[in-house]
């Protein structure tokens, strides 16, 4: 039974994974000490490169009326595979459709045994 199981969800994950267009890139920002002079600097540092992934849109409408215009949120889904660990507030570079951009998290992904969602926003700086 947990045989099955488990052949089920990696035919599960494979199905997904099929549907990652996309690739992603981490960088986090973090200290750095430089051997010769001993110093430290806070520089960037790519901590993971070209992982498949996909990006997925939800567009949200305010739901009550105002006086001005409507509000139109957008959401960004990341999916990628369940062991990827990315750290919050890390830069997360992602290539899809020839369109890159920046972003950032600072939510707890949601892990299943076939794939993880994160929600996703444009990256400013870091925090």
């Amino acid at each position: 039974m947990v045989k099955e199981m488990r052949a089920a969800q990696q035919a599960a994950r494979k199905a997904i994974e099929a549907t990652y267009f996309g690739t992603l890139t981490v960088t986090e920002y973090g200290k750095v000490k430089d051997e010769k002079s001993k110093l430290t600097t806070r520089e960037e540092k790519i901590v993971l490169q070209d992982q498949p992934c996909r990006l997925s849109y939800e567009t949200l409408k305010a739901a009550a009326p105002t006086d001005s215009a409507a509000k139109i949120t957008q959401i960004t889904k990341l999916f990628v595979a369940p062991d990827i660990k990315i750290r919050a507030g890390s830069k997360i570079t992602v290539t899809q459709d020839e369109v890159t951009v920046d972003y950032t998290f600072s939510g707890v992904p949601a892990v299943y045994p076939t794939h993880q969602e994160i929600i996703l926003e444009l990256f400013e700086r870091y925090a």
